[in-house]
């Protein structure tokens, strides 16, 4: 999360300070009309920005990934990027549109143009001849991406309309780039707030060209074919296994990947329930009924059908320097734990003394009999904590419950909420931060 954090104030404090290098929040002489001009200017610039790099970040670029802890944590600066581009879009747009209207019911006078018409040079000149067209383009895909950046945010709407619209948003970042070229104070261009704008412009326009083109991950997708699938009524979740065909790179454990079942429905993100071994290429997952489209998927898939996986994607791969560990797989976050237990299993690890903690509401003697032999094979002590039979998994329980926890690094994986109030507990007893590993599995 820090990480995310600081990329998210560092490109805004990096932003407005090449920006106040080239102009000044107390423009001279200070009046309204002035210092209007400004802020449309800032405002425009840093919105225009924040949503360039959101749209980078869209899709999916591999070396960046690492950088920021894995594509769970992109994604999350994405959406914290499209919210930061909402905000200043917001304002940009108060100080362009309401100061015309305050001018049109007589509440401000807007001040006489002195001297005469400026020579303009010819690329100056064309800019300024298309500001009107700018300006309607600019403003009509304003009210456009405020409908679609809400509607990504609201979690009730269907993830596979959320896809469809969410990439609508792509031919409005265009417009809106049209918008910038013409607008942005000419003279700009030429000191470094309006190259690194135009580095961002022409980034995020080749980013929604890849998306408009439907290029996102192709050279990361590889089709299979569905071998078995297995259903736990009880848990409302269903374990597809699948053969891939050649061009899967592998996976480490805790990784996920993104399945296309449908090319109605699209890709949705599961995390991978199996370690990697190649001679067999085969590769499952494990799903739970939590929204429309996984609750059909019983329905939906069959033995034989044809999938495209892309991946692998994330960095949750339990991978650091402490030689114990303390995994908490809560619900369904227990998959990321199953395909590492396999691996485990495959591979030992000598080096490790795990514990692995199991939460979960819901009872299937199948599948905690799987997870059983999983963990013995794998050398890992097993603690299940199933409805109310075994009580709740707190902080103070888990120090109860291993001794040495001070010691450890902890993985976490399941409801954001159950991971903050474990953390927090942790930290405030003595775990460093930095030893606390939480997956960030919600991709909108």
């Amino acid at each position: 999360m820090n990480n995310i954090k600081i990329a998210l104030w560092a490109l805004l404090a990096g932003l407005t300070l090449l920006w106040a290098l080239a102009d000044s929040f107390l423009p001279s002489p200070l009046t309204y009309f002035s210092l209007r001009s400004v802020m449309v200017q800032y405002t425009g610039i840093i919105a225009m920005a924040a949503m360039s790099v959101a749209i980078i970040l869209a899709v999916r670029p591999r070396r960046v990934e690492p950088l920021l802890g894995g594509l769970d944590k992109m994604y999350r600066l994405h959406k914290w990027l499209g919210i930061t581009a909402l905000v200043f879009a917001s304002v940009h747009w108060v100080w362009a549109k309401g100061t015309k209207w305050a001018v049109g019911w007589g509440w401000l006078t807007r001040p006489a143009k002195g001297g005469g018409p400026a020579e303009l040079g010819g690329l100056e000149q064309l800019l300024r001849s298309q500001r009107g067209l700018a300006e309607s383009l600019g403003e009509w895909a304003f009210y456009a991406a405020v409908v679609l950046i809400v509607l990504a945010l609201v979690k009730r709407f269907p993830y596979r309309w959320f896809a469809k619209t969410h990439s609508l948003l792509a031919v409005l970042y265009l417009l809106l780039v049209l918008h910038t070229l013409v607008l942005v104070k000419f003279a700009y261009w030429t000191q470094p707030i309006g190259i690194v704008t135009a580095l961002l412009l022409l980034g995020g326009s080749l980013a929604a060209l890849q998306a408009l083109f439907k290029r996102i991950g192709a050279q990361r997708k590889v089709e299979g074919e569905i071998q078995r699938l297995i259903e736990y009524p009880e848990l409302s979740v269903l374990e597809t296994h699948i053969a891939l065909h050649d061009g899967w790179p592998g996976h480490q454990a805790g990784q996920f990947a993104f399945v296309t079942s449908s090319a109605a429905e699209g890709a949705h993100p599961y995390t991978i329930a199996s370690a990697w071994n190649p001679p067999q290429r085969q590769i499952s997952f494990i799903t739970k009924a939590l929204g429309d489209h996984t609750r059909r998927l019983p329905q939906l898939l069959r033995v034989g059908d044809r999938v495209t996986v892309e991946g692998p994607y994330g960095c949750f791969t339990f991978e650091d320097q402490k030689q114990r560990q303390i995994w908490i797989g809560a619900g369904i976050g227990i998959t990321p734990f199953v395909a590492r237990l396999k691996q485990l299993a495959l591979t030992p690890d000598r080096q490790h003394s795990i514990d692995l903690f199991h939460p979960s509401g819901e009872y299937s003697a199948a599948a905690m009999a799987k997870l059983r032999a999983d963990a013995a094979a794998a050398g890992v002590r097993l603690h299940l904590l199933v409805g109310n039979q075994n009580g709740r998994l707190s902080g103070e329980r888990l120090r109860h419950e291993v001794a040495d926890w001070q010691a450890a690094s902890v993985w976490f994986c399941g409801p954001a909420g159950f991971g903050r109030a474990l953390r927090d507990d942790l930290v405030a007893h003595g775990l460093r931060p930095q030893d606390f590993h939480q997956e960030l599995f919600q991709m909108r």
